[in-house]
């Protein structure tokens, strides 16, 4: 199965392409094609740093082709600030807008005394009819680093308690995104990639 993964030059690209390749994609990247992203079988968008950077997806014109690619069904999973991009935008960047495929904003850790950002493992409590996390236990570890973070809704498909419960994944229909770095989280960042692959 071919996997075009978009390179805004803000994502931890050469781990995702090959975590990707080690569950069977066919992966192609592609930072301004947007013919790749017009005959795409499944999209993925990875991302770290600052919110900001999502600017280039406007610029390319990335985020009308993946918005149409959205529409027509193609299964998409945003991670990190990939799955940010997908809410309306982000307090750490005002003036720039995400997709607005969810409706609320991403927003910060509020100063508590604990550390932000939040780094580490850290666990899942996942919704047993989240297909992204099928056979993902509860109590399952995955790998964070973020300080901001998007709010508990009805299209939460897992949450992780730090500071508060946030959505460290989210799903509705086609379009998935996760909080944390599968390709960095061992067998369960894996499985959870096998599950993107294998959505129907």
């Amino acid at each position: 199965m071919r996997v075009t993964v978009i390179d805004y030059k803000a994502g931890n690209l050469t781990s995702v392409v090959k975590a990707l390749r080690y569950v069977g994609a066919d992966v192609e990247v592609t930072d301004s094609e947007l013919s790749l992203v017009d005959s795409a079988e499944r999209i993925v968008l990875p991302g770290v740093g600052h919110f900001s950077a999502t600017r280039r997806l406007d610029s390319t014109g990335l985020t009308v082709a993946i918005r149409a690619a959205i529409t027509r069904g193609v299964p998409f999973l945003g991670i990190c600030v990939g799955m940010q991009w997908l809410y309306s935008g982000s307090t750490e960047a005002p003036d720039q807008p995400g997709l607005g495929f969810f409706p609320e904003p991403i927003t910060r850790f509020p100063e508590c005394g604990e550390k932000v950002p939040h780094v580490g493992w850290n666990s899942l409590d996942a919704r047993k009819s989240s297909r992204l996390l099928a056979g993902v236990e509860v109590g399952e570890h995955v790998y964070f680093t973020h300080s901001y973070r998007a709010p508990v809704t009805a299209d939460t498909a897992a949450t992780t308690h730090y500071i508060e419960p946030f959505a460290s994944a989210v799903e509705r229909g086609n379009v998935m995104g996760v909080q944390f770095h599968p390709e960095k989280s061992s067998t369960t960042g894996l499985k959870i990639l096998r599950n993107f692959m294998e959505f129907a």
